[in-house]
């Protein structure tokens, strides 16, 4: 596998992961390909590895953890294209900000709507 596989691969691999709300698993995909390929859209994937982490620490009781990471990961997410990497950027910023509303109100992790967690549906 060349590296612009192994680079599809693991962006593929992270995208399966988030949508089956599997967020450590998809942090650690992307996570690997932020750190281990020099990227042009890097800041895109360091935001989608930070939403990934601000989802997993909702499962693990950390709201505080959530809440700063949606914080720094929409910016990152907001410079691009809202068509980048084939997918509907937009609606999920959209998503993501309603996530990081609800997270900001609630008091315990089990309030947490589950049905907010955008899918990344790519286009072919």
């Amino acid at each position: 596998m060349d590296n612009l596989d192994k680079r599809d691969f693991l962006f593929m691999k992270g995208v399966e992961c988030f949508n089956e709300k599997k967020f450590y698993d998809a942090h650690e995909f992307w996570e690997d390909l932020w750190s281990d390929y020099p990227l042009k859209d890097a800041l895109f994937i360091q935001g989608l590895i930070q939403v990934s982490v601000a989802y997993f620490h909702i499962t693990n009781l950390n709201l505080t953890g959530s809440r700063s990471l949606f914080n720094k990961s929409l910016p990152k997410l907001k410079k691009f294209p809202f068509n980048h990497r084939n997918f509907d950027v937009k609606k999920f910023i959209e998503s993501v900000e309603k996530s990081r509303e609800q997270v900001s109100i609630i008091e315990k992790s089990r309030d947490f709507n589950w049905e907010l967690v955008p899918r990344i549906i790519l286009k072919s």
